[in-house]
């Protein structure tokens, strides 16, 4: 790592001193060039095994960053209109008044369907098809596209369905064979075995998850319950949830959204247009998150640039317990944070915006 980046180094390797971070890892790609690449600590929270370079760890939210990202590629080949209903792909979404909700008002979660009106329990959520189905079957909790609302879970499973429908490849399947595979990036929408030695322990927050207030944050919060210690089990890790449960680390992340960092080149390789890059730019809807509380701004598929990112052109999502995903389409850069040690924000929190902010200082 160069000199001008030593500050950054020095707030991450405090974070493990202190116990801020028991195990993390934090990239930066410039230019497509990997300028920051750092890891450490510990995988577990015994400290037996070391958090080495191939370390990868459940990312929660920021999966949804990847499935976002499928979802631009497979639209810039032509084959997905983002303007188009949901139901053009997916006909038996059109129940419960659903004819007219877009692909764009699910991208910017405000299609209406933040959870499942039915009780569905964590194992449920390994079977697409329920799952699917009842989302189908049910009717919205608002107005479509008049407001978002944090679509904590099924988020994945929506965009999902209507990709399957088009390519009749899962979301994982299409991210492996088109983005992940092609970059040789090691993140995963649906573990394979042989790599399950290689995932951190998350270790849950101590205050439990962020206590929401919001009209609906129940709605999202309880049904189902999702305990931390369910990323650990074969079950959750092989399964596609691609809204939560992908697993990869920080050089992966920031590799990936290379990819929109610079105009749909990465490695040589062009993914996506210039154009179809910048369609996650593209605001759809603003205001108070219904689910979240606070206000968000919402492209297709990432959270637009607030006033902690650097500018309008910068897209952003985290996940449950910490980690982060930056994109700066300006400056063609990608920032990723991934710890294991959880603290109870849903959108990340401190740690990766303070070491962000040592790389843009």
């Amino acid at each position: 790592m160069t000199e001008p980046f030593a500050r950054v180094r020095e707030v991450f390797d405090r974070n493990l001193a202190d116990g801020t971070d028991l195990g993390a890892a934090f990239c930066v790609t410039v230019d497509d060039e990997v300028v920051i690449d750092l890891h450490g600590g510990f995988a577990d929270e015994a400290r037996t095994r070391p958090w080495v370079a191939d370390t990868i760890v459940g990312v929660y939210s920021t999966t949804k960053t990847m499935a976002a990202l499928t979802a631009l590629l497979v639209a810039d080949r032509g084959e997905l209109d983002f303007a188009a209903p949901v139901a053009r792909y997916w006909p038996e979404f059109a129940a419960a008044g659903k004819a007219e909700v877009t692909v764009a008002q699910v991208m910017s979660h405000s299609s209406g369907l933040c959870g499942w009106r039915e009780p569905v329990t964590s194992d449920d959520l390994y079977d697409w098809e329920k799952v699917t189905a009842l989302l189908a079957a049910q009717e919205p909790y608002w107005k479509p596209g008049t407001a978002s609302g944090y679509h904590v879970v099924t988020q994945g499973y929506l965009i999902g369905e209507v990709l399957r429908r088009i390519t009749g490849r899962t979301l994982g399947t299409l991210f492996r064979e088109e983005i992940a595979g092609p970059l040789g990036a090691d993140f995963h929408i649906g573990l394979p075995a042989s790599e399950g030695s290689r995932v951190a322990d998350l270790i849950p927050p101590a205050d439990g998850p962020p206590p929401g207030t919001a009209e609906l944050w129940k709605v999202v919060a309880d049904n189902p319950d999702l305990d931390p210690l369910l990323t650990r089990t074969r079950e959750w890790q092989a399964a596609e949830i691609p809204a939560g449960n992908g697993i990869g680390n920080a050089r992966a992340v920031a590799g990936i959204h290379a990819i929109l960092a610079n105009g749909g080149v990465s490695q040589g390789h062009r993914f996506l247009s210039e154009e179809g890059c910048r369609r996650a730019l593209e605001e759809q809807v603003s205001g108070v998150d219904l689910v979240l509380g606070t206000t968000m701004r919402w492209g297709l598929g990432f959270a637009l640039g607030a006033g902690l990112m650097p500018n309008d052109n910068t897209i952003f999502w985290g996940g449950y317990g910490g980690s982060l995903a930056i994109v700066d389409l300006d400056a063609r850069t990608s920032i990723a944070y991934t710890p294991n040690r959880m603290i109870g924000g849903t959108t990340g929190d401190f740690r990766a915006l303070e070491l962000a902010m040592e790389f843009w200082s």
